[in-house]
């Protein structure tokens, strides 16, 4: 899915079955294959004011459901896209075949990526980092407040749409960078992400218009950081 049909989505979105859904997650009809749409794990409505009910409907019921119907029509003819982790997969993209290989980044890669983003977001987080992920934060990075002005910066800084992300590089250091599109860390060699935020129009567009920097502001107060914790640790393993 391209910015001008997230765009499009957006603007005529305003339908019945979201509407009805406002305060729950709920299955949403897929097509058959090894891939299904994760559930969120808390309700549309739970990261309110910060991210409204309607967008979290909409990027995960639309949105994320279009990466999971893609990918089970591309499993048809790839048969180790349902078999092997997508980690795998979108660390070695060069082993998809050349004329696969970009449906493949763009659609495991945006699966991947979601399934990520609302993992690291809970109702009533946004306290700050400890233990393990903190010592490396104010070691290699200068502390927590450097750390979310840089990943602020490179989202805001992101032209178009994107992510901003913290990861563990190759080296096993912490390092902070954007990616186009749905790219991710693990398709430059990173060893994992740490936290990731989406700052494609269609994660924010409906309460912030075009104020990304203020989204980004709100999302901080969205972030799990026993999760974030959890993912640094298994990047670092």
């Amino acid at each position: 899915m391209n910015r001008r049909e997230s765009l499009k989505l957006i603007i005529g979105i305003a339908t019945v079955s979201a509407t009805a859904t406002f305060g729950r997650t709920r299955a949403f009809a897929q097509a058959a294959g090894p891939f299904t749409l994760p559930p969120l794990g808390y309700a549309y409505s739970a990261l309110e004011p910060n991210i409204d009910t309607m967008t979290m409907t909409i990027h995960h019921q639309r949105h994320h459901s279009g990466f999971i119907a893609n990918l089970n029509n591309l499993a048809k003819t790839i048969p180790d896209l349902g078999a092997k982790p997508a980690e795998s997969i979108l660390a070695n993209l060069s082993g998809v075949a050349e004329a696969q290989r970009m449906a493949v980044r763009n659609n495991l890669g945006g699966h991947w990526n979601h399934a990520f983003f609302w993992d690291l977001m809970t109702p009533g987080g946004g306290k700050e980092p400890d233990g393990p992920l903190k010592a490396a934060i104010d070691a290699q990075l200068g502390g927590f407040a450097a750390v979310k002005d840089q990943v602020t910066a490179a989202g805001a800084g992101r032209f178009g749409s994107g992510w901003a992300w913290l990861f563990v590089n190759k080296d096993k250091k912490l390092q902070i960078g954007n990616t186009p599109y749905q790219d991710n860390p693990l398709m430059d060699g990173g060893r994992g992400a740490v936290i990731g935020v989406d700052v494609w129009e269609h994660a924010y567009y409906l309460k912030y218009q075009n104020r990304r920097g203020d989204y980004l502001a709100a999302w901080w107060n969205t972030v799990n950081w026993d999760k974030a914790a959890s993912n640094f640790a298994k990047a670092m393993a």
